[in-house]
């Protein structure tokens, strides 16, 4: 293949900014005050004062401009190149949301703002409910949670407010190991003892196996379709079947919907709850940690346990609907994190319905296209077809003692992200990749030259793939030393 993209450019050395610039350098011009203002300690409480930085940088303009675009080219970006990790689903967003976004209508509204000022606001909220209630089947949709970990969350209080209005003590909750890893944790917060269930043999749940755990303790059984294997759950509709004749209720992951878009619907399998990623799914940045959104369906059933606000529409009119007795509560300050919502909502209205199903026929063929094209190179432990990412090992390659890591590490140099891997556990060693439907066929062909160079350098070379990467600005991290020792602040000397 080609000469590695995008690896071997100008990369400069960039010192911390507390170690430039010097005393009495200033980024800023301001013209004197003309108003005598009043002593610091007279305008706020003392303890209510930051005290002095020590040593804090003094650095012009054209100072911090060079070194946070010196750093930002350290940084990978899907504005950069591919960046397929498996059950991320990071895929490009169209910067017509971000522009969305920025409405000044919708950027500068604020919060806090009464309903009556704040009509277009409540009338996307609610329209946008409207539409993932339409996609899912789901009857109701929260759209509060600020991520999909806090999507799960506020699904599974839903289920636990549902069974105590019901007189049923419920104790367990059913969760399989191909489910996402936050689902356990999830359940636990909520009080629920998990009860794990083991994949088939050929990677996805079997409703007998299913059947075997179910009992009158059972809230729920909360599963990931498609799983994280990138398999379609087939016995999802009798899965439900089972777990709704002992009173439970079914949870689904909505984290991989980006394969069902259009073409089906989770409430159609008998899913009673069900999480969105709006950025997993409808193209709102992943916010390094924030901020995020993980709206939740429900069904009728479930509707008058959802948080407060409700957005109600009566009339032409749109109000906020605190009065409700037996929500769970608020789960997140005003409305959720609004910026997204606008972003996710104009994505779904740039594509319509035919367009989103296409969107999960184009990912789903990408997917494939990629697991046809390396299992003559890369152990595929599940042969058959997937939905929206497939799953390798480092099998072949650990015969040459090349290991995945070794692997992820070596695509650097190729200019592609790492896919994800070391999950899901159910595989010893997985590489998960996720190609998502906005990647070309020219792209997808550049993915599979390097996964192919990489697999026959590990047969004849090794010492290649086992000392990368080698062009990046920084090679192979003590990655353990940083997780347990992190150096988070600086300190002089």
């Amino acid at each position: 293949m080609a000469e590695p993209l995008g690896t071997t450019g100008l990369i400069f050395n960039e010192p911390l900014l507390f170690e430039q610039g010097a005393p009495g350098r200033r980024g800023y011009s301001l013209p004197a005050c003309d108003v005598e203002a009043p002593p610091l300690d007279q305008l706020l409480p003392s303890h209510l004062v930051r005290k002095e930085i020590e040593d804090f940088p003094e650095v012009s303009e054209v100072e911090v401009v060079r070194h946070f675009t010196r750093m930002s080219q350290w940084n990978f970006a899907i504005d950069v190149g591919p960046y397929p990790l498996g059950s991320c689903t990071m895929k490009y967003n169209p910067k017509v949301n971000e522009e969305a976004a920025r409405i000044p209508g919708f950027a500068l509204a604020h919060p806090g703002q009464p309903d009556a000022l704040s009509q277009g606001a409540l009338r996307l909220m609610h329209e946008l409910e409207r539409f993932l209630a339409d996609i899912s089947g789901m009857d109701a949709v929260t759209l509060q949670p600020a991520a999909g970990a806090h999507g799960e969350l506020a699904g599974m209080l839903m289920i636990r407010a549902y069974h105590i209005a019901s007189d049923s003590v419920r104790t367990k909750v059913l969760v399989p190991d191909t489910a996402h890893g936050t689902n356990p944790a999830s359940a636990a917060l909520c009080g629920y003892k998990v009860v794990p269930i083991p994949t088939g043999e050929r990677g996805y749940l079997r409703a007998e196996r299913v059947a075997s755990l179910v009992d009158d303790e059972v809230a729920a059984i909360m599963v990931t379709n498609p799983n994280t294997l990138g398999l379609f759950e087939e016995e999802i509709g009798e899965i439900a079947q089972v777990v709704h004749a002992r009173g439970g209720l079914v949870y689904c992951d909505g984290a991989n919907l980006n394969a069902l878009l259009g073409i089906a619907r989770p409430r159609s399998m008998g899913i009673d709850v069900l999480h969105f990623n709006l950025h997993k799914t409808f193209s709102t940045p992943h916010g390094g940690g924030g901020p995020g959104a993980g709206p939740v369906g429900v069904t009728r059933a479930l509707a008058a346990f959802l948080p407060v606000p409700v957005i109600v529409k009566e009339g032409e009119r749109f109000r906020q609907d605190y009065d409700r007795p037996r929500s769970i509560g608020r789960l997140r300050a005003f409305c959720g994190n609004f910026g997204m919502l606008v972003r996710a909502y104009s994505y779904i209205l740039a594509y319509g319905p035919a367009g989103l199903r296409e969107v999960a026929e184009t990912a789903v063929l990408n997917a494939n296209y990629l697991k046809e094209r390396l299992k003559p190179y890369y152990h595929l432990p599940y042969d058959r077809p997937c939905m929206h990412e497939c799953v390798f090992t480092d099998r072949r390659q650990g015969q040459h003692g090349v290991h995945t890591l070794d692997i992820a590490k070596r695509l650097m140099d190729f200019g592609i992200h790492p896919p994800t891997i070391y999950f899901p556990l159910v595989v010893q060693a997985a590489l998960m990749i996720e190609p998502t439907e906005t990647e070309s066929r020219e792209e997808l062909d550049r993915i599979v030259e390097a996964f192919i160079r990489i697999a026959r350098e590990a047969e004849v070379e090794p010492a290649t793939v086992l000392e990368a990467p080698h062009h990046p600005k920084l090679s192979r991290l003590d990655e353990v030393r940083a997780a347990r020792q992190p150096r988070l602040r600086w300190r002089r000397g």
